[in-house]
């Protein structure tokens, strides 16, 4: 499959339509698992996928491994985050030997950039995210990280984007409003959006999506299923799912069966229509779901379910 691509509004760099979010990869470092990983890297790679999107988070460094072993020698887009520092640490309570620690200022950016190129092995990332600011993430002290990141981590990207380490800068969050703040302090090329724009949120992102079009800054979506809720899954965002979004859930299973449209594929090419959204980022765990993903991508879904959809409650 040939995937398209839309071009950043202020940078040269194209990203696929579809692209590949990677925290999955790092769920599960069975022998096995890992194998399926890589399998499933391969697979994207040779369908035609070149975003990818990762972190230091994942899996604390092993999911950045992966990636870089399977773009290495290879033409890609990449992007990583920033925000959290990897501490080697024997007794850490995970699969990779490192505790976490979070650092937006100027120094633990620069610091998070080069320990990612080195996990990584490669020597080119595209797009630098700092990551998980706001309150889903900080709670009480969302205020202090938020200070800390524009007293000094944005100083930092801004330095790699001008001085062309990467080519855009941005945040990957799970929040509209700490996007919106972030405007007015900075200048981003594009935000990195989780579960904030799907099926079961239609209507709350928009009017955000209308100011960064006036600024020339794009979106990428990622968390098009809400966890897997949209496509069979038990949880929404990784929790137990609320009743008024079981609700939901139900009102657009049945409308899906009733205009015969697969939800997945619904759910999938949803977040795309706006024209401030370059890339949509699942986040499959293994090949079969990969392959699945590809074939929701292809399948055409007609103007009048997109027109009926409007007037479902949200």
């Amino acid at each position: 499959m040939t995937l398209a691509t839309r071009k950043l509004t202020g940078s040269e760099v194209r990203l696929s339509e579809i692209g590949l979010g990677c925290a999955t990869l790092a769920f599960d470092a069975t022998p096995t698992a890992l194998a399926g990983s890589r399998d499933m890297l391969t697979a994207a790679y040779e369908a035609g996928m070149r975003y990818f999107d990762t972190a230091p988070f994942y899996g604390r460094g092993l999911s950045e491994r992966l990636v870089g072993d399977a773009l290495r020698g290879r033409d890609y887009i990449l992007s990583s985050k920033v925000g959290r520092i990897l501490h080697p640490e024997g007794s850490a309570p995970t699969h990779m030997p490192f505790n976490v620690t979070f650092d937006y200022s100027y120094d633990g950016i620069m610091r998070s950039v080069e320990d990612s190129f080195q996990r990584l092995g490669l020597c080119k990332i595209d797009i630098l995210y700092a990551h998980d600011l706001g309150n889903h993430t900080h709670g009480d002290d969302a205020d202090k990280h938020f200070r800390d990141f524009f007293e000094g981590g944005y100083r930092a990207l801004s330095e790699l984007r001008a001085t062309g380490v990467v080519e855009a800068i941005g945040l990957g969050v799970n929040e509209v409003e700490v996007c919106e703040q972030a405007m007015k302090h900075g200048d981003f090329d594009l935000f990195l959006l989780a579960g904030r724009y799907t099926l079961l949120e239609r209507t709350d992102a928009l009017e955000f999506f209308d100011a960064c079009a006036d600024a020339n800054t794009d979106i990428v979506i990622g968390g098009p299923f809400n966890s897997g809720l949209l496509v069979g899954g038990g949880t929404y965002n990784y929790r137990a799912i609320p009743d008024d979004i079981a609700l939901r859930h139900r009102i657009l299973l049945d409308y899906c069966r009733a205009q015969e449209v697969d939800i997945g594929a619904a759910a999938l090419q949803f977040p795309l229509r706006p024209s401030v959204v370059k890339s949509v980022i699942p986040g499959p765990k293994n090949t079969t779901e990969f392959q699945q993903i590809q074939r929701w991508k292809d399948i055409e879904i007609p103007d009048q379910f997109w027109a009926g959809l409007k007037d479902l409650s949200q």
